[in-house]
């Protein structure tokens, strides 16, 4: 109110803006505080945070009532295709991708807001993971190797960015993250001949590359699409020695990401190297495939790298994104699942493996590759494949999910590989990425390890492999889903089945909980069809569920 005092109007006034200027910063208080609170209720990123610890801080959901949970409502996709979409919820909408559409449902209903098309040439396994949010826009890459940008709001199309060659066999099928004005994404591709990884940082008011960095190194014959970031070549150039005639290819990057706010650093996991199978035909440690690489986010300067898989030989990517957090004893902790089927848990603060514990079924795995067959576990297709860990603060417990599927590869001679034309599929064997066992023979695992020492709490035996989010929250649960379409709910703590349901559709993409304002809700990508994995043709569709 205004104090009515014998005093000169001009101090009046002042104690008027004075007490104006009071109020207006209470309600922004106020308001910044709610603004807050509800981002806490969101799931705005792949993983939830930049981080990627995926833990959701929801607790009305959980242990006692969970057997209560209902599907509200579903939004179909019309599409057969690889539905591998992580799904975003922010301000009580709900973003998800498949090769071709993105598109916009309300968080609650899940009646259709928007959805915006673009024409391309499909790939062979028709998959797109997902979006970034920023600022009131949504990012995604696309086969035919563009970034795009859409206002969130209406789906109209901002911007477009060509990063990857569609004719070399490069696409963009990766989930990119946003923070602080730039979308951060790379190019897939790195099992066709002669393909290389790449990271970009783009401006996100107009899709401009700021910067590039080739995952491994770049010859003075390679695209540059924009301004080089430095390039670590006393780091990576001598670890390739590859055979005569052939590429330096692989360290592609086709999931996600994570970054740390707090240190300004990107988190990178990188492909295999190839051809996949023919470890002569690429001695060295081949930097930096197979790895987690740190850049700088603003700059794109290289900082350090972890090689998870050494020497890699059987197609085992570090695929899915690290989840970062902090350990019981306060250090900055990187936690890593690829496609070797262990979970690796790294000291950022010294930069030290803490340790490496096997999560699926790992054998044959020193036997050499031949042209008469080597059967070697997990497969081709993981191990862990674009999901990684997730971390859950309140058991201390990193969860994750993993296929047990076996392969036989059986080789071909370098000189073969040699004959190979560039862009086309390039793994060095007679039978493409190997025969995968019989159907009957594949199984999932859910691990539940505690995070500071890498003991095995509890542990599921899913009769499906797992390839979806694992979402840990608030309210003693972890949610996840399986190749057979079965969604579940277990007590975080103790592993204790509380609730599952049959969605109708291999579950391969975002498992996400949210609140929007009207109760807390849970939505699934259900219903990925793919050549490679020997499920159900369905639609993909998303799936909202509550109590």
């Amino acid at each position: 109110m205004i104090s009515i005092l014998h005093i000169e109007a001009g101090s009046q006034v002042k104690e008027f803006n004075m007490r104006c200027e009071i109020s207006l910063a209470g309600t922004a208080i106020l308001t910044l505080a709610a603004t807050w609170a509800q981002a806490a209720n969101d799931w705005p990123s792949y993983n939830r945070t930049l981080t990627g610890d995926r833990y959701a801080p929801l607790e009305a959901i959980d242990n006692k009532n969970v057997a209560g949970l209902k599907i509200h409502c579903s939004f179909d996709t019309g599409e057969q295709s690889g539905f591998q979409s992580g799904l975003l919820e922010v301000d009580g909408s709900l973003f998800g991708t498949t090769e071709h559409d993105t598109f916009s449902i309300d968080a609650n209903n899940c009646k259709q807001n928007w959805r915006s098309h673009e024409d391309f040439a499909s790939g062979e396994l028709k998959v797109n993971r997902g979006l970034a949010w920023l600022e009131h826009r949504v990012f995604r890459g696309t086969t035919d190797g563009k970034v795009i940008a859409y206002d969130a709001k209406n789906g109209k199309r901002l911007w477009s960015t060509v990063i990857a060659d569609a004719a070399k066999g490069e696409s963009v099928p990766a989930a990119p993250i946003a923070w602080e004005g730039l979308v951060f994404i790379g190019n897939a591709g790195g099992d066709n001949k002669g393909v290389k990884g790449r990271m970009y940082a783009l401006d996100a008011k107009d899709g401009h590359i700021v910067w590039e960095f080739y995952l491994v190194p770049k010859a003075a014959s390679d695209v540059a699409r924009g301004p080089a970031a430095p390039d670590p070549k006393s780091v990576y150039a001598s670890s390739w020695k590859e055979a005569k005639g052939l590429p330096i290819t692989g360290g592609a990057t086709w999931t996600s990401y994570a970054l740390d706010p707090k240190t300004g650093l990107l988190y990178i996991p990188s492909g295999n190297p190839g051809p996949d199978f023919l470890k002569e035909a690429r001695q060295g440690d081949n930097l930096f495939a197979s790895s987690v690489v740190i850049l700088e986010a603003k700059t794109g300067a290289f900082q350090r790298h972890f090689q998870l898989v050494k020497r890699d030989f059987h197609d085992w990517d570090v695929s899915s994104p690290p989840a970062l957090f902090l350990s019981n004893k306060g250090h900055r902790m990187l936690a890593e699942a690829p496609k070797d089927g262990h979970l690796y848990l790294i000291d950022l603060n010294t930069g030290k493996l803490v340790y490496r514990k096997p999560l699926t079924t790992v054998s044959n795995v020193e036997a050499p590759m031949s042209a008469q067959g080597t059967h070697f576990c997990p497969g081709t297709q993981g191990g862990a494949e674009w999901n990684g860990p997730a971390f859950d603060p309140a058991d201390n417990l990193i969860f994750t999910g993993n296929v047990d599927w076996c392969t036989t590869v059986h080789t071909v001679p370098v000189s073969s590989a040699a004959d190979s034309p560039v862009g086309k599929p390039w793994s060095g064997s007679s039978d493409g990425f190997g025969k995968m066992d019989d159907m009957a023979k594949w199984s999932g695992w859910m691990s539940a390890n505690d995070a500071d020492t890498g003991e095995r709490k509890w542990q599921f035996h899913a009769p499906f492999p797992l390839l979806g989010g694992v979402t840990p929250t608030a309210g003693h649960l972890v949610l996840f889903g399986d190749m057979g379409g079965n969604l579940y709910a277990f007590e975080a703590g103790t592993g204790k089945k509380l609730w599952s349901k049959d969605l109708g559709g291999a579950i391969a993409g975002g498992v996400i909980t949210y609140d929007s304002g009207v109760g807390q809700k849970i939505a699934v990508a259900a219903g990925m069809t793919s050549p490679i994995w020997p499920t159900p043709k369905v639609s993909g569709k998303v799936v909202i569920l509550g109590l």
